[in-house]
Parts: structure tokens; C-alpha cells; sequence
């Protein structure tokens, strides 16, 4: 019963991790997939669009393959393929991380780059409507002061010290010719600035209405009816204010430019002030994407073991058995030696056989080299040894039962 249970669940292990091997190809394929749509992202805006396809199928296929070749390669084995392998890597994540940058920074910073486009195009109203502020005031203190010199000249003329009064009238008090002239002169000034000042009213209350409105656009949800709204107020307020400032002899102002509500929400394109602004969220988003890429496809095999005959299989693992240096090595695979023991090559045993073993297994996938002179098992081949060793067992028991008349 223990053994039973016990088989049960090895079994089960193997079916389960078998199962997480085979979910891993779709979830590599897709991280792929990912990556390479930020990639291309990226770089078409700076190059042509299907240029950039191409360069990103590239680089994605790059980084896969390389990745893969990474988990079989020994640097001991093969320095040089090692290198070759390990730089083209690294280039391949340098150029899909730079631009899968931009998509993740537009991700990360869409709404605070609304944000901060809406808190512009406030300064600017607002900066427009501290100079209409400004200018009314200009214009209302203009209006006093010539208020201000009527009325000193109506009370020059009342005391007869006005200089224009002919000398014999000088001194004389009172409201003479002289003194009704520079009153009336005096009272249409002051009629002046009260119609100044009822005229600006309008525009006062429209600078409280455009203020509110202000308020109103969100950088995280604007709306479109807002913002024309507030373009029409200030257009409105601009028409109102130019007209009062001319009929009063004041200066006028120009409209504030300000940028459509289609800039406002348009998506960010990409552009190197984006790496001006560095943004540490957006690289690592761009940098993990990747990361889990290599790191799952390094999981995988090299290869998939390439298909073999029945003969390939009984020739390659006969001459398997001539090998004697077998160990377990520091990665948990059983790894053996290619050199000759000193007594075969006493005997000066050919030694081509076996290297054509080694050669037909490395080019299945089903070894892999950990330096010049030494191989190690891949998980491809455990499985064939254990299929052929227990083709063996079978025949071995099906001979003794035929020897001993056991029916079978």
C-alpha cells in the first residue's frame, strides 16, 4: 500500500511539473508578445513604423533564443560562444527596455501630465486675468485723477485763484461764470467714472464666473464641455473688457492662447524628454517585463529534443555504455567523460564510435557540453534511457518466465 501511494504520487509530481513546463512556453510567448508591443510602441516614434515591426521581432526573437542558449551553455566549454551569447543578450534588453520605457512612462504619467497641461493653461487664464485686473484699475485710477483735477480746478475758480481768471476778478469768492464752467467740466468727469465703473461690473462678475469655471477642470476626468466653456467666458470677457478700455480711452488686451481640448487629452508621444524626467516606476515596469522573460525561457530546454529512429536510439545509447567516467556533477546531472581511459588507449582502440554518440546526442539536444572534455545529461535523455532500460526489464522478465514455463 506504501509503495502504492508512493508511485501515486511521484506520478503526480511529474505529471504537475510537466504541466508547468508546458505553461510556460504560452506564458514566455506572451511576455514576448508584450514586450514587443511597448517595444515597437517606442520606437516608432522616432523611425517608420514597419521598420520598427522588424527591428522589434528581431530584438524579441533575440532575446528569447538567446536566453535559451543561455541554460546550455558552459563558459568553460566554449568562452567564445559564451561571450557571443551573453552580449547579444544584453544588447537585446538594452533596446527593449530603452523603448518599452515610453509606453510604460505614458502609462504611468498620462494623468499627471493632463494635469499638469490643465494647471498651464490655468496660470495662463490667470495670469491674463491678474493683467485685465490690473488694467481696470489703471483705468479707474486714470478716470479718478482726472476727477480729481476737475474738482481741483472747480475750487480754484469757486476762491478766484484759478490762473486763467483775469486779474480784476482774482480773489473774488464765490460762483461766478468761472466757477459754473469748471463745475460742469468737474461733474462730467465724476458722471464719467460712475459710468466706468458700472461698466466694468459686468466684468468683474464675468472674472468670477471664468474663476469658477477654472476650478471646475479636473486632470483626472476633464471635461470637454468645461473647457469650452471656459474658452467662450474668456473670449466673451476679452470682447466686453476691449470695448469699455477703448470707449474710455484705455489700452485693450489680446486673448490668451490656449490650446485645444484635444491637446490637452492627447496621449504623450515619445520623445527623449521623457528620459529627461526619469521615471524609476516606468523603467522597472519596462526592465520586469523582460526580466521574466529571460528568466522563464532560461527554464526551458535548449531545444526540444529533435525526433530520433529507433536504430539512432539503440545505436546512441550502446555506445553510451562504453563510457566509464560517470558522476554526478555540481548541477545535479550525470555527466561523463569524453577522454579515453589509459587502457584503451594503450590498446589503441578507436575511439570514433563513441564520439559520434556524443555528437548525434549534442546535435538531438539530448547532451549538453560543460567544457572540453566533459558532457552532461539533458532531461531528454533521462527519459530515453529509462524507456530503453525498461524495454530491457521487460524482455529479461518475459525470458525467465519462457525458461521457468510461467505463462506470460
Amino acid at each position: 500500500m506504501t509503495g502504492w501511494l508512493a508511485h501515486k504520487i511521484d506520478q503526480t509530481q511529474t505529471v504537475f511539473v510537466s504541466l508547468l513546463r508546458l505553461w510556460t512556453i504560452p506564458i514566455v510567448l506572451g511576455l514576448s508578445l508584450a514586450s514587443g508591443f511597448t517595444t515597437y510602441y517606442g520606437m516608432a516614434g522616432f523611425i517608420t513604423p514597419w521598420i520598427a515591426f522588424i527591428i522589434t521581432v528581431a530584438v524579441q526573437s533575440i532575446v528569447v533564443i538567446c536566453s535559451l542558449e543561455l541554460a546550455s551553455v558552459h563558459w568553460r566549454a566554449d568562452p567564445l560562444r559564451a561571450l557571443a551569447i551573453g552580449l547579444s543578450l544584453l544588447i537585446a534588453l538594452a533596446v527593449s527596455v530603452s523603448f518599452s520605457y515610453f509606453k510604460f512612462y505614458e502609462i504611468a504619467h498620462q494623468s499627471r501630465l493632463r494635469t499638469e497641461r490643465l494647471d498651464q493653461v490655468r496660470r495662463q487664464v490667470e495670469d491674463w486675468l491678474a493683467g485685465l485686473q490690473q488694467a481696470s484699475g489703471a483705468l479707474l485710477e486714470k478716470q479718478r485723477q482726472a476727477v480729481a483735477r476737475a474738482e481741483e480746478e472747480a475750487r480754484a475758480a469757486y476762491f478766484g485763484t484759478h490762473p486763467v481768471i483775469p486779474p480784476r476778478y482774482r480773489g473774488l469768492v464765490g460762483k461766478g461764470p468761472f466757477w459754473r464752467q469748471y463745475q460742469a467740466a468737474a461733474d462730467r468727469q465724476q458722471a464719467r467714472l460712475q459710468s466706468l465703473q458700472q461698466a466694468l461690473e459686468p466684468v468683474q462678475a464675468a472674472i468670477v464666473r471664468l474663476q469658477t469655471l477654472l476650478g471646475r477642470l479636473d486632470g483626472d476626468r476633464p471635461d470637454r464641455n468645461v473647457y469650452r466653456q471656459v474658452m467662450d467666458r474668456l473670449h466673451q470677457l476679452q470682447v466686453r473688457f476691449n470695448a469699455v478700455s477703448a470707449r474710455f480711452g484705455g489700452r485693450t488686451l489680446a486673448e490668451p492662447h490656449l490650446p485645444p481640448f484635444s491637446r490637452i487629452t492627447e496621449k504623450p508621444q515619445p520623445s527623449l524628454a521623457m528620459w529627461q524626467s526619469f521615471s524609476w516606476f516606468a523603467f522597472l515596469c519596462a526592465a520586469m517585463v523582460d526580466l521574466f522573460t529571460v528568466l522563464l525561457s532560461y527554464r526551458l530546454e535548449l531545444s526540444v529534443p529533435a525526433p530520433m529512429s529507433e536504430d539512432e536510439k539503440h545505436l546512441a545509447l550502446r555506445l553510451l555504455t562504453q563510457f566509464r567516467g560517470f558522476r554526478i556533477n555540481r548541477n545535479g546531472e550525470l555527466e561523463l567523460d569524453l577522454r579515453q581511459d589509459p587502457v584503451a588507449r594503450a590498446r589503441r582502440i578507436d575511439d570514433g564510435p563513441r564520439l559520434f554518440a556524443i555528437g548525434l546526442l549534442l546535435q538531438r539536444g539530448l547532451l549538453r557540453r560543460v567544457d572540453r572534455q566533459r558532457v552532461e545529461f539533458a532531461p531528454g535523455l533521462y527519459s530515453l534511457l529509462a524507456e530503453e532500460l525498461s524495454r530491457h526489464l521487460k524482455k529479461h522478465r518475459h525470458k525467465e518466465k519462457a525458461d521457468t514455463g510461467e505463462p506470460s
